[in-house]
């Protein structure tokens, strides 16, 4: 049976507006097809662990052809076995800086590992592992605008987080934007269609 996770990287609880398109999205789902089992990572409740020096040297074994060990490696593999149940993804996303917030950056990198997330040859390069999954990413900004002159920002947002889940093989992905520029414009018409996105892609994300 399928089963739909949704990654949450925004800590602004009910001000949150990509937790609110992502609770359209999942009201939409759920009514769907009520039997496929939904549950949340939310990346603030403070299960994610670090991925410090002695994670970084088992990941460098993993390369170097020995065996993992050490409690950094196991934690970063049970994070990615909690991930890899689900088999469809709901990611929301705000704007942090341009980018991503550094939580779900620090999410990526405990996962990202080898023989999990891709695999490596010296001679063909990376290939993704996360491959028939599917996802749906809700890309959040309050300033920025993809219309708007530099002096806005610039979105190194999507390409990366979108990037990196082609990298790892996911390339069934459906995005929802809601981008309104929140300092100069009214806001409504571009939430309005961003929940209405969300909801047809929720209602999609089953059937396809």
């Amino acid at each position: 049976m399928s089963k739909l996770l949704h990654v949450s990287a925004s800590p602004r609880g009910p001000r949150s507006e990509s937790l609110a398109i992502a609770d359209t999205f999942l009201s939409a789902f759920r009514d769907t097809d009520p039997a496929v089992p939904v549950s949340t990572f939310d990346l603030w409740d403070g299960s994610l662990p670090a991925f410090g020096p002695d994670a970084v040297a088992a990941k460098m074994a993993v390369f170097a052809g020995e065996e993992p060990t050490g409690d950094g490696w196991a934690a970063a593999t049970d994070t990615f076995r909690r991930f890899d149940d689900a088999d469809l993804y709901l990611f929301s996303v705000p704007m942090w800086n341009h980018g991503v917030p550094y939580i779900l950056k620090q999410f990526i990198d405990v996962i990202s590992q080898p023989g999990l997330v891709f695999g490596f040859d010296p001679a063909a390069g990376y290939t993704g592992l996360l491959t028939g999954k599917r996802a749906a990413v809700i890309y959040t900004s309050a300033v920025y605008g993809p219309s708007l002159p530099p002096s806005f920002g610039t979105d190194f947002q999507a390409p990366y987080f979108t990037g990196w889940l082609r990298w790892a093989g996911v390339t069934d992905i459906s995005e929802i934007h809601f981008r309104p520029n929140l300092v100069t414009a009214d806001a409504a018409t571009a939430r309005a269609a961003a929940h209405a996105d969300a909801r047809e892609v929720a209602k999609r994300m089953i059937v396809r």
